[in-house]
C-alpha cells in the first residue's frame, strides 16, 4: 500500500503562479523576438537622440552663460568708480586712487567668480596706462591686448574671441573724441581648462571623445581617448558636416567606426562633436536576447517568491509598528503590541512596549522639572533689586532729618518699609494688580519727593473690573522707575511721567511713557532689538527682565510693546491677558 504525502504540489499557490506566470509570459517571449531586431536596428539611433539632447543643452546652457558674463561685462562699462578715474584721474589724490582701484577690482573679482569658466577679468584703462586685473591687481597697461584683442565697441553682437590660442570676451567704452583710442577695455578671459572639464562629462562610454571647435577660427579643444588618436581632425569633422544644426551620423577614424552627434551654436559659432565607438552598444545587444529573458524568469520566479515572505515576515509585522507609532504620535500612549515569534520584530515590539511605558514617566518627571525650572527662574528674575533707589531713599531721610520734618520722616519710612517688604516677600511669585498698582505707586510718590520740583506724575486710577487679576510679582515698579533714571532723572524741569490704564476684549495693557528727550531713534530700535532677542542665555535685567517673565507666565504673545511716545520720550506697554494667572499667597 502506497503512503500518500499530505502535501499535494497541485494545489499548492506556488503551481498555480508559476502557470499563471507561464501563460502570460509567452506572448511576452514572443514578442521579445521581434523588439530584439527592432532594438539592434534602433539603439545606435537612440544612443545618438539621447547624445545629442546632452550637447545640445549643455551649449544652451553655455549660450547662457557667455551672454551672462556679457551682461555683467556691459555692467561694468557704466561702472562709476570705472567711468570716474577714466576721466579724472589726474585731480584725484592718492587715497581716491586707491579706493577706486579697490572697489573696481572687488567688482571684478566678484564677476571671476560667478562662473567656473572665468578665468580672470582685466580691465585696460588707456587714460591711466593702467590694466587692472581680478587675479592680480593693478599694474602696467598690457599693451598687447589693449591692441591685439579685437572688440566691437557699444555692440552686443561679439562673440568669443580666440587671440593667441587663449578665448576671450571683450568689450570697449570709446573716447568722447572719435579717432581716439577707447577709453577703457573690459576682457573677461575664458578658462579652457575648465570647459575641457565640461566636454570630459560627455565621455560616459569606453573610447568616446567630445571636439568643440570654433567655426571662425578652427579652435579645438579635446576631451576623453579621442585625444590620443592620430588622426587629421579636421578631416574627420568634415565627414560630420552637414546644413543641419543638429545631426547625426557614422564616420571612419584611424580603422574604427564611431557614432557621431553634432550639435552647433550660432550664437557662439561653435559646433560640439561627440564620437561613440560603434562597438560599445552592438556587442551587449548580441547576447541581448538569451540573458533577456533567462533573467525576466529567474527574476519574476524570484520576485514573486521574495513578494509573498516579505509581505508576510517583514512588511505587515513593519505596518504594524508604523501603525502604533502613528498612534503614539498623535498622543495615545496606552499602545501595546503582541507578536507572538520570537524574531526580531518580537524583540522591537517588546523594546517599542517599554519605551512606551518609560516615555510616559519621563513625560511626567520633565513637566513636574519644567514647571520647577521656570518657578527658580522666577524667583531669580525678581530678585534684581536695584542698589541705587536705596541709595536715594537714604539721602532723602538724611534731608527730611537735616531739616526737622519729622511727620514726613515716619510717612516715608513707613512707605519705604511697605516697598521693601513687597520687594523681597518670596512667599508667592504672583500677586494681585491690586497690590502690584499700590506698589508702584508708593515708588512713585517716594520718587515725587525727591523730584517734586521738576517732575510732574500722572497716575490713573485702576479700574475696579480688573483689580484681581493676577500677574508676576515687580512688573509695573521697575518699568516707572526706568523712566525716572534713564530719561526724567537728566531733565532740569517740566519732567512728565503718565501711568494709565487700557482694557480690550481679551487684553490688559499698561501704559507708562515720559517725556524725556534723550531717546534717539537708534535707541529705540536697540531696545525693541532686545525685548525681540530669543537668546536663552542673555543677561535678563531691567525691560528684558519684566518681557521674559510675562513671556514665562503667559506666552509668546504677551510681554512688552515700546514705542516713541506722543510726549517725545519712551513708551512702554505691559501687555497680559485679561483673566490673568490665579495669585497665590
Amino acid at each position: 500500500m502506497i503512503n500518500r504525502q499530505p502535501f499535494s504540489l497541485r494545489n499548492t499557490i506556488f503551481l498555480r503562479l508559476l502557470s499563471t506566470f507561464l501563460i502570460i509570459i509567452l506572448p511576452i517571449i514572443l514578442f521579445g523576438v521581434y523588439l530584439y531586431h527592432w532594438i539592434v536596428q534602433t539603439a545606435s539611433e537612440d544612443i545618438s537622440k539621447t547624445a545629442i539632447s546632452q550637447i545640445t543643452f549643455y551649449l544652451t546652457d553655455l549660450e547662457n552663460e557667455v551672454e551672462r558674463m556679457k551682461l555683467l561685462q556691459y555692467g561694468i562699462l557704466e561702472d562709476e568708480d570705472l567711468n570716474e578715474m577714466s576721466l579724472t584721474w589726474d585731480t584725484m589724490d592718492v587715497f581716491k586712487r586707491t579706493e577706486k582701484i579697490n572697489s573696481l577690482r572687488k567688482r571684478l573679482y566678484v564677476i571671476e567668480n560667478s562662473s567656473t569658466y572665468i578665468k580672470n577679468v582685466s580691465v585696460h584703462i588707456y587714460p591711466l596706462s593702467k590694466t587692472i586685473s581680478s587675479a592680480t591687481g593693478p599694474r602696467e597697461l598690457d599693451t598687447n591686448r589693449y591692441y591685439g584683442l579685437p572688440s566691437e565697441l557699444n555692440s552686443r553682437n561679439n562673440g568669443i574671441i580666440e587671440w593667441n590660442g587663449g578665448l576671450y570676451l571683450s568689450v570697449a567704452k570709446q573716447s568722447a573724441t572719435y579717432g581716439n583710442p577707447p577709453l577703457f577695455i573690459i576682457e573677461i578671459e575664458l578658462d579652457q581648462q575648465k570647459l575641457q572639464e565640461a566636454l570630459s562629462q560627455f565621455n560616459t562610454y569606453t573610447g568616446s571623445g567630445t571636439l568643440m571647435i570654433s567655426d571662425k577660427t578652427g579652435l579645438i579643444l579635446k576631451s576623453g581617448s579621442i585625444e590620443h588618436l592620430q588622426l587629421d581632425m579636421t578631416a574627420a569633422v568634415q565627414q560630420t558636416k552637414e546644413s543641419q544644426i543638429y545631426h547625426t551620423g557614422t564616420i571612419t577614424i584611424s580603422g574604427s567606426r564611431y557614432n557621431t552627434a553634432v550639435a552647433s551654436s550660432d550664437y557662439l559659432k561653435m559646433s560640439i562633436y561627440r564620437f561613440i565607438p560603434e562597438q560599445l552598444f552592438k556587442k551587449p545587444l548580441g547576447k541581448f536576447y538569451m540573458w533577456a529573458w533567462l533573467f525576466i524568469f529567474a527574476a519574476i520566479v524570484i520576485i514573486g517568491g521574495y513578494a509573498f515572505y516579505t509581505y508576510k515576515f517583514i512588511h505587515k509585522p513593519l505596518l504594524t509598528l508604523v501603525k502604533s507609532f502613528r498612534r503614539m504620535e498623535n498622543g495615545h500612549l496606552d499602545v501595546n503590541i503582541q507578536h507572538e515569534s520570537k524574531d526580531e520584530f518580537g524583540y522591537l515590539y517588546s523594546r517599542f512596549n517599554q519605551m512606551v511605558v518609560n516615555l510616559r514617566s519621563l513625560i511626567d518627571q520633565v513637566y513636574k522639572q519644567k514647571i520647577m525650572a521656570q518657578r527658580a527662574e522666577l524667583k531669580q528674575l525678581q530678585s534684581q533689586i536695584n542698589p541705587h533707589f536705596l541709595y536715594n531713599s537714604f539721602f532723602i531721610l538724611k534731608t527730611m532729618a537735616k531739616i526737622g520734618d519729622v511727620e514726613r520722616i515716619e510717612h516715608f519710612t513707613t512707605q519705604l518699609g511697605e516697598y521693601f517688604q513687597f520687594v523681597t516677600r518670596n512667599a508667592s511669585d504672583e500677586v494681585l494688580l491690586k497690590q502690584e498698582i499700590h506698589h508702584a505707586r508708593m515708588y512713585t510718590e517716594i520718587q515725587e519727593l525727591r523730584f517734586s520740583r521738576r517732575i510732574r506724575v500722572q497716575f490713573d486710577s485702576l479700574p475696579q473690573e480688573i483689580e484681581q487679576v493676577s500677574l508676576p510679582r515687580l512688573i509695573v515698579q521697575p518699568i516707572i522707575e526706568n523712566a525716572f533714571e534713564h530719561s526724567l532723572e537728566q531733565m532740569k524741569q517740566n519732567g512728565c511721567i503718565v501711568i494709565r490704564f487700557e482694557i480690550e476684549e481679551t487684553e490688559i495693557r499698561i501704559v507708562v511713557e515720559d517725556n524725556g528727550e534723550s531717546l534717539t531713534d537708534n535707541g529705540l530700535q536697540l531696545i525693541s532689538a532686545s525685548l525681540d532677542n530669543g537668546d536663552d542665555y542673555m543677561e535678563t535685567t531691567g525691560l528684558v527682565n519684566i518681557h521674559r517673565r510675562l513671556k514665562i507666565t503667559f506666552g509668546e504673545t504677551y510681554g512688552l510693546r515700546v514705542h516713541r511716545s506722543e510726549l517725545g520720550g519712551l513708551k512702554v506697554m505691559i501687555c497680559f491677558p485679561l483673566k490673568g494667572g490665579a495669585a497665590r499667597d
